[in-house]
């Protein structure tokens, strides 16, 4: 078999190995792949694999070797999944590896807007507390968690681990879910995404992008938030509005916006966020723990040897 993987260096910059990647047959592995050198790279491989590569249903009528791509990520936007069923293409994805990963990002992003360990770390480097008159100071306001409500959009497997930790911290649960309240796990009350908005001290997404939920944060909505409320983004960009967002903390309706994921990756350097007070935006690295990298990679390996077995596992489409 031989083995393209288009863009490696996100999930594998050198401190992981491809050596059982290897073991499945001839692999050439690319940094990088431009869409203009898709074809020329991809033209003998029976299987790709990518990240953010995008594999359209023209791009497949031009590879006639193609037999399997594995995309190297849960989400598969990237493919064109009908043109891949109309050529025999397996697909499969990697599902769930960066659940635990992602919910200490968002923990990350609350734990630093309410505590401010960024903001202390950098003035104590400039000397603020050794010149200080008391054995302490604050200048901005901190926050306990206990006792505060967390509303989350979604509850797939990275919604209820926040949910689970969220407990441990005191908090109270809401959740706007397509789930029945009755299966829902202990300690989370199923409400409207109205009543969420309105009950919310901290807003988190993990939802699909889809119609329905793309900048589902508006003006609008975020006008039905408490005010000085918190939103955390790790799900999709394109769930908020940005320029509404920029518009909300400039104004203190919102009070904080910790995000790893914005509309455009790599975003403008003149997007909105970048001058909007309280605006923690991470660089899309919630799911890049070396531990969580791994998991992908390993499961990228079984997937593949499972194709080849015959017995495809993590099919989508």
């Amino acid at each position: 078999m031989k083995i393209v993987v288009l863009d490696g260096h996100t999930v594998n910059p050198g401190d992981l190995s491809w050596g059982e990647l290897e073991m499945m047959g001839e692999v050439v592995v690319y940094p990088r792949t431009s869409a203009d050198e898709l074809l020329e790279r991809s033209k003998d491989a029976d299987a790709l694999l990518t990240n953010k590569v995008v594999i359209d249903a023209d791009a497949m009528g031009k590879l006639p070797n193609l037999k399997y791509i594995g995309v190297l990520a849960t989400g598969y936007n990237v493919v064109d999944i009908k043109a891949a069923k109309e050529h025999g293409v397996c697909v499969t994805n990697i599902p769930a590896y960066s659940t635990d990963s992602v919910a200490q990002m968002v923990f990350a992003h609350i734990l630093n807007i309410t505590n401010s360990v960024a903001h202390y770390a950098e003035a104590n480097r400039k000397g603020r507390w050794s010149s200080n008159a008391d054995f302490c100071y604050w200048d901005t306001q901190l926050t306990e968690l206990a006792g505060k409500t967390i509303g989350i959009v979604g509850l797939g497997h990275i919604g209820k681990k926040v949910a689970r930790i969220a407990r441990d911290f005191g908090m109270d649960v809401f959740a706007y879910t397509s789930k029945h309240s009755a299966s829902l796990p202990d300690g989370i009350q199923k409400t409207t995404l109205e009543g969420l908005l309105g009950v919310s001290d901290i807003l988190t997404l993990h939802c699909p992008l889809n119609d329905d939920t793309r900048e589902m944060i508006n003006s609008e909505t975020i006008k039905r938030m408490k005010h000085g409320a918190i939103l955390i983004n790790t799900g999709r960009g394109p769930l908020v509005n940005e320029y509404d967002v920029a518009c909300a903390l400039k104004s203190g309706q919102l009070g904080g916006y910790g995000a790893d994921v914005m509309c455009q990756e790599p975003p403008a350097a003149d997007n909105p966020l970048f001058d909007a007070p309280n605006a923690f935006i991470t660089p899309h690295v919630a799911w890049a723990t070396l531990e969580a990298r791994g998991r992908l990679m390993k499961t990228a390996v079984e997937n593949i040897k499972a194709f080849a077995n015959g017995d495809p596992i993590n099919v989508v489409g």
